[in-house]
């Protein structure tokens, strides 16, 4: 559909020609056909940009006096679901198979892509120059490790999940069932006996996986698996690096396991590596395209809409040109807090994560829950307060490290090889959780982070 009047619509004489109404009046069908009748819509004209929820005349009000916002020519906010055949054609070739998994979760559609292609994603070198790649610029110390999964995640993709099945190999019916389950939160028994019903219902020379065991083993290839190091339960120091053999905490004494014997730890951090999650976001061409939207797509009009329009981001930008040269270089943003883990408001356990947020996404995909990225679990039973940095010390170490240096990264959009580097612009927390993580305490005497 033509939605050229859309930006046309920015001159005010032009809003009052039959085109543009005929368009303001296809927009208002639309909407207000995913809505009860009588019922409100965000308003997108250029001064509430959907923040405001208006009657249908009011928003016609607004569009015919005021304009639509700019750029807004895919109604994300008012029901538009993006083509698949349209995200398709920017991922795989027309010739190329793939297969469609819809799931019921809050109305969630999941694409999944042909094997091939997420090896690819996984393993960009590799799947390029086929068996026997070498190291290359984008590829790091390990490399015996990736080609052996390589290897194992193109077998996997090209065995048959049974004997004539054209429809799924045995890699893409397992991530397709082992995404399921985690959208709808089965738990690992449930998972176990689906698994073997369906081994009993497919033919029995099938490649399904056994056992959930089974399934993780073929899964860890994809290479998003965190790490566990264990901690003082006194949150005195991380039994990490050059301390990861001792027995005892250098501090207090403390014993690291329950009990010899079964060296089970008391206190164990779950570190979820942030380097190859920010670079799985420049594997898909669709995301790494949206990677650079607050420099390519922003609307500069002098509005507050995203963090690029703030004056803390320019005058970053100011400061370090060599860093904001590259708008694929990614903004953080880190928030933490704890948790009740069995929802409950009498419950003494206390546990922290700690996610990031990458801000250069557009505003409506950069504060999905799909686009937070979970760095650190903190475990309790006690809240760590100012002992937090012990456990931050992973984590600062990666952003360290993607600041001074950066990591090669394979930008499939643009098919190149980059150094991509990151910064941590905000911490987002309350007031108890800010005095924490920055040492400042907000009671009493100078408490205001802000005037002293």
């Amino acid at each position: 559909m033509d939605r050229s009047w859309i930006e046309k619509g920015r001159v005010t004489a032009y809003r009052a020609t039959d085109p543009y109404l005929a368009g303001v009046n296809t927009f208002l069908e639309f909407a207000f056909s995913k809505v009860p009748t009588g019922g409100k819509i965000s308003c997108p004209c250029k001064n509430c940009v959907n923040h405001f929820m208006r009657t249908w005349d009011e928003v016609e009000e607004h569009l015919i006096c005021d304009g639509m916002m700019k750029n807004y020519t895919f109604w994300h906010f008012h029901g538009e679901v993006e083509s698949i055949d349209t995200t398709i054609e920017n991922i795989v070739d027309d010739e190329e198979e793939y297969t469609e998994i819809i799931v019921d979760d809050e109305d969630e559609c999941i694409d999944i892509i042909n094997m091939h292609d997420i090896i690819h994603d996984v393993f960009p070198e590799n799947a390029c120059e086929g068996a026997g790649a070498t190291a290359t610029s984008g590829q790091r110390e390990g490399i015996g490790d990736e080609e052996g999964s390589f290897f194992r995640l193109k077998t996997d993709a090209e065995v048959e999940l049974y004997p004539g099945c054209k429809e799924f190999s045995k890699l893409s019916f397992t991530i397709a069932l082992y995404h399921i389950k985690c959208l709808g939160k089965w738990s690992d028994k449930s998972f176990e006996m689906l698994l073997g019903l369906l081994n009993r219902a497919l033919p029995q020379d099938n490649t399904l996986p056994k056992s959930l065991y089974e399934t993780k083993k073929v899964i860890k290839d994809l290479r998003l698996n965190y790490n566990n190091i264990d901690a003082c339960p006194k949150n005195c120091m991380l039994y990490w690096k050059e301390s990861s053999k001792l027995e005892s905490c250098l501090k207090c004494g403390t014993p690291r396991y329950k009990s010899i014997h079964t060296k089970s730890p008391v206190k164990t951090l779950r570190h979820f590596p942030l380097i190859p999650r920010l670079q799985r976001l420049y594997m898909s061409s669709v995301t790494s395209s949206k990677m650079t939207w607050h420099k390519d797509q922003r609307a500069n009009d002098g509005k507050l809409r995203h963090p690029a329009d703030a004056k803390a981001w320019k005058d970053f930008d100011r400061r370090h040109p060599n860093f904001s040269e590259d708008p694929r270089n990614v903004r953080l943003g880190l928030a933490s807090d704890g948790f009740s883990p069995n929802n409950s408001l009498s419950n003494s356990q206390s546990i922290w994560p700690v996610v990031v947020v990458p801000y250069n996404l557009p505003p409506w995909l950069c504060m999905k829950q799909t686009s937070f990225i979970l760095t650190l679990l903190i475990p309790g039973p006690k809240q760590p307060g100012n002992d937090i940095d012990v456990y931050l010390q992973p984590l600062i170490d990666e952003l360290k490290l993607l600041w001074d240096t950066g990591v090669d990264t394979y930008d499939s959009f643009k098919k190149e090889t980059f150094n991509l580097r990151a910064c941590l612009l905000w911490t987002i927390n309350d007031f108890p959780a800010y005095a924490n993580l920055s040492g400042w305490s907000t009671k009493g005497a100078f408490a205001c982070p802000c005037c002293n």
